[in-house]
């Protein structure tokens, strides 16, 4: 299992002092932490749809993360903010949406 970001001002950090990048479906925020592990943070909005929809799409990016979690370099903070077209997505389009963007911020170990 992984570490997750609990509090509105290490969220708050992430956004204000991390850089971003962003595909079709997922924008994530990426800051060094100072620790020898990861953290991160999951964000899905009201706009995406009802609590069903948030929940699921929230299940599919918190497994895309379990399923390739070795690949991410340690020592960051990653606030993944899921976009509108995120919803009714299979995993695998999550999952590749995911380790995109780690690669766009060059934290994923090839």
């Amino acid at each position: 299992m992984f570490e997750s970001i609990k509090n509105n001002s290490d969220f708050l950090k992430a956004y204000r002092h991390g850089k971003s990048y962003a595909n079709r479906y997922l924008v994530m925020y990426v800051r060094k932490n100072d620790l020898d592990r990861n953290r991160y943070g999951i964000t899905v909005s009201k706009k995406v749809g009802n609590s069903v929809v948030r929940h699921r799409v929230t299940r599919l990016i918190r497994e895309s993360i379990r399923l390739n979690v070795e690949k991410f370099e340690n020592g960051y903070d990653i606030v993944i903010i899921a976009r509108n077209t995120a919803k009714g997505r299979k995993c695998q389009e999550i999952e590749s949406a995911v380790l995109h963007l780690g690669k766009l911020h060059n934290i994923v170990v090839r």
